[in-house]
């Protein structure tokens, strides 16, 4: 079989800008790459200078950490689908039917037809903060902003999710065994039964960049990149893994199996891979991150499924847009844009450069909104707070949450020895 193209095989620069052209302006790859438009940052550009740049990676959905009003309208008759997101801190509030309503009446009905919101995400990896309120309040916000949405006459075209991080998994070895948390068992299976009955997806934030910062002399670097190896084989299902995101989303086909759940449409709502970080940060270079997105952006392209769902097309956000420069932690948290605040390139992807574009300070270190004050009683449409530590919350995880990565690591540890 043919090796795919990959930028290892590029030995030119010439033959490496055609190899990113194709991933990035592959016609199949447009109707289905998203990407996470992040604000914690005071040097963005307006949402207005953002649309070329979005357009330019050939992106045909945003995910957002909030419901910017300047965004949403910037976008309006683009064709680019949107979730907005409710923070975490807002959860209790939304249990409030009515409060829900007037959420979704300033946030999503508003800016409807002219902008294409697709999808809320209400909360963000909740069920891993191990904060029972947070974990409580979850699914009744959820079926209150559905609720909502009926009420006006929007559920057939918005649903409501949750993203989880995947340290909700107990068991990933091998990806065939795959289960969840037995305490978090009952609490995953309501949220589930809400997305089949709604119709909404299942999303999963996947890094497979912890599990190789984590363990370096172990992890196959071209195993986490989607560059050629000779990869893996689970041993109940005989399937052949050639990269860990695969292994890492069949791990969660496997767990909803479990639980009941064979047909739940699984999104990745985040991955992505830093260009830079500390001294203790492994691979956090611009080369991985180039490759890591020029390899998973063709595997988008060509709508290639998964081992355990070769059927299924790949429902992927990138993380992210933008080098965000007030998000705390480690530098790699800074690092993962696709392009630097001026709207150049953060690594070469092989597109049209596009013209650096004027920053606007009035981005804060929230992303916060300059236009109308929302009620007293309803959240702010600004970048939720539980986002600051999205990333760098999982990459903590990995010390304390061994179920998903550290799984993983003995998996490909123990199948990269047996095949020397």
């Amino acid at each position: 079989m043919t090796e795919p193209l990959t930028p290892r095989h590029c030995s030119s620069p010439a033959l490496l800008l055609a190899c990113l052209f194709l991933v990035f302006f592959t016609p199949t790859m447009v109707a289905s790459l998203g990407i996470n438009y992040g604000q914690i940052a005071n040097n963005l550009p307006s949402p207005e200078n953002v649309v070329p740049l979005v357009k330019s990676i050939g992106a045909s959905r945003i995910k957002l950490y909030d419901a910017d009003p300047h965004v949403l309208k910037a976008f309006a008759n683009t064709g680019v689908e949107f979730i907005v997101s409710l923070g975490n801190e807002y959860l209790a509030k939304m249990k409030d039917p009515s409060k829900a309503q007037s959420w979704v009446k300033t946030n999503v009905q508003a800016y409807l037809p002219a902008t294409k919101i697709t999808c809320i995400a209400v909360g963000n990896e909740v069920l891993t903060f191990n904060d029972t309120s947070l974990t409580d309040n979850l699914l009744p916000a959820m079926q209150s902003v559905h609720t909502a949405l009926v009420n006006l006459k929007l559920d057939k075209q918005v649903s409501v999710t949750t993203a989880h991080s995947l340290a909700i998994l107990e068991t990933s070895y091998p990806p065939s065994a795959g289960a969840f948390r037995r305490d978090l068992v009952k609490c995953v299976t309501q949220i589930v039964d809400f997305h089949c009955k709604t119709g909404s997806p299942f999303l999963i934030n996947a890094y497979p960049y912890f599990a190789y910062k984590g363990n370096p002399k172990q992890v196959s670097l071209d195993f986490v990149l989607f560059q050629p190896n000779s990869g893996i084989v689970d041993p109940e299902s005989n399937l052949h893994y050639d990269n860990m995101l695969f292994a890492q989303i069949d791990a969660v086909h496997s767990a909803l199996s479990s639980i009941g759940y064979k047909n739940v449409c699984v999104q990745i709502s985040e991955t992505g891979w830093p260009s830079k970080g500390d001294a203790d940060e492994a691979g956090a270079t611009p080369e991985n991150a180039r490759k890591y997105n020029c390899n998973l952006m063709k595997l988008i392209g060509q709508k290639k499924g998964t081992p355990m769902r070769p059927n299924s097309d790949l429902n992927i956000y990138v993380f992210a847009l933008f080098n965000e420069n007030l998000k705390p932690g480690p530098s790699s948290e800074r690092n993962y844009g696709l392009f630097k605040p001026d709207g150049s390139q953060a690594y070469p992807l092989g597109v049209p450069a596009i013209n650096a574009v004027s920053t606007n300070s009035s981005f804060g270190g929230s992303g916060s909104d300059t236009g109308t004050t929302p009620s007293a009683s309803l959240p702010p449409a600004s970048s939720s707070s539980g986002y600051l530590a999205i990333t760098s919350d999982s990459g903590r995880r990995l010390s304390r949450c061994n179920s998903l990565l550290l799984y993983l690591v003995a998996f490909i540890s123990l199948a990269l020895h047996l095949q020397c």
